[in-house]
Formats: C-alpha cells, structure tokens, sequence
C-alpha cells in the first residue's frame, strides 16, 4: 500500500478529522463553495491544527481524478488492515457481546465500501476478511464507505476458517447467508455474541465457509429476482440484528 492516498467528499473528510486527525496530511477545499457543511468542515479542521489550501474547483478536480469530491480533497496516511493478533486483542478489550461482519470474497471496492458504511452505522465492532479473494482498501473503498473505512476496525485473515473457528471457541455465533438456507432471517436469534457472514453475490460463501457457520439463514424475497446485492443484503442483516438486540436491551 502507499504512503499516502486521497480521499473526497465531505463525509469521508470528516470523519477522518473527527476520528484519526494524525493521519491527514494535507487538506484542499474549493475557494468558491461557502455554505454550512464547509464551514463545519474548516471550523474542525482549525481546533485541530490543520491548515486548508483554498484552491480553484479545476485545481481539486485534477487531484481528484474522476471521482466527486464536493469540494474537498484530503492526502492521509491510508488505514492498514489489523491482522489475527490485533483481533484478539479488539475482543479482550469489549465489555459488550461482539457484534462482527465477515464478508467472504467480496472484491469490488464499490461493495466493500457499501458494506462498511453500513456496519459502521450499525456499531458493528469489526469487520474481518479474507487476505485474498477480497477487495483492498483504496479510494473508491473509502469514498463509497463515506470515511467508514478511516476509523471502523477491519482485519484481514490469511485462512478465513481458522479463523471462524477461532470466533467460535471465543463463544461467537456464526449466521451464514444462504439463498438455500430453510430458516430466514427473521427466525433465528441475532442476540448475543454474534458474527454475521456474507459472501459474494452470484457466488455466495464458499463451501467450507458455509460448513463452519453454526446456521444458515435467508432473506425471504417476494419478486421475480434470485438474489440482492452483497451491501444491500448486508444492511438488512446488520439492522436486523440491530433491531433484536436493542428490544433484548430494552427489556433487559
């Protein structure tokens, strides 16, 4: 990976400020936009020290090749996948039932990115996956993730079942998503310790995979299409689960 990697758009921005300010090197915004998001944006940029480079839209375009910046470009330091140790290490440190998402051999960065925006707003604690068969952080991964990608812990496996089984002895539960599964989602419990495991779309999750998973489940589908896109089938998962665990909170 590169020493340094641009990202755009506001939200992607942000976060980066809020949440890993070290890793920002430099910061061009168009001198022509002046509005309440940009004002947010400078204003925070300002409490933590960081100088903005107010320059032409032509200037920004260029740095931002053929991706919508929204009148911002930042150069950071890119966030380096974690690996098996520092997983460990993540689920020492919760005093809360994990909550993961495991996505096996999703490689468009589009999806990647997709994926992670929703598990961050679903307070996932970490996303893991496969060191191969999968996309790679990259601008397009943290454009799409709107900055989820900066600050949502994501570990790169090199032997996915392992470390399933891993999750498994830790007292995790693994929900595969199967189109051929006979229970659907909203059947089985998503409470508790949890890793919810996706794969590709068309393809699904590999066989051993699948085998590890303690269930399979499935999204009920009333249409004429087979199957969902991987972020989408993703969110519905996520906030399914959400939805469980916040009524089992509620009447706790």
């Amino acid at each position: 990976m590169s020493g340094k990697l641009a990202i755009t758009g506001i939200h992607a921005v942000m976060a980066v400020l809020r949440h890993r300010p070290e890793r920002l090197l430099e910061l061009w915004v168009n001198i022509e936009r002046k509005d309440r998001r940009m004002e947010q944006l400078l204003a925070l940029a300002g409490q933590m020290g960081i100088t903005c480079q107010a320059v032409p839209r032509r200037e920004l375009d260029k740095r931002a090749g053929d991706r919508h910046h929204q009148g911002v470009v930042a150069s950071v330091r890119p966030a380096s996948p974690g690996h098996e140790r520092e997983l460990c290490s993540l689920l020492d440190r919760l005093d809360v039932p994990p909550f993961l998402l495991v996505l096996d051999g999703v490689t468009d960065p589009h999806n990647l990115g997709a994926c992670l925006r929703s598990a961050d707003a679903a307070g996932v604690h970490a996303v893991i996956i496969p060191r191969d068969r999968s996309a790679q952080l990259n601008a397009t991964v943290d454009r799409v993730s709107a900055g989820a990608s900066q600050v949502l812990p994501l570990f790169q496996v090199t032997n996915l079942a392992r470390s399933l089984k891993f999750l498994q002895e830790r007292g995790i539960w693994l929900t595969g998503l199967a189109g051929e599964a006979s229970q659907t989602l909203y059947e089985v419990n998503l409470d508790g310790a949890l890793a919810l495991v996706l794969g590709a779309e068309g393809q699904g999750l590999r066989r051993l995979t699948s085998e590890t998973c303690d269930h399979l489940v499935r999204i009920p589908m009333a249409g004429q299409v087979e199957s969902l896109n991987v972020s989408v089938a993703a969110g519905i998962c996520l906030f399914e689960a959400v939805r469980q665990r916040s009524a089992t909170a509620g009447t706790a």
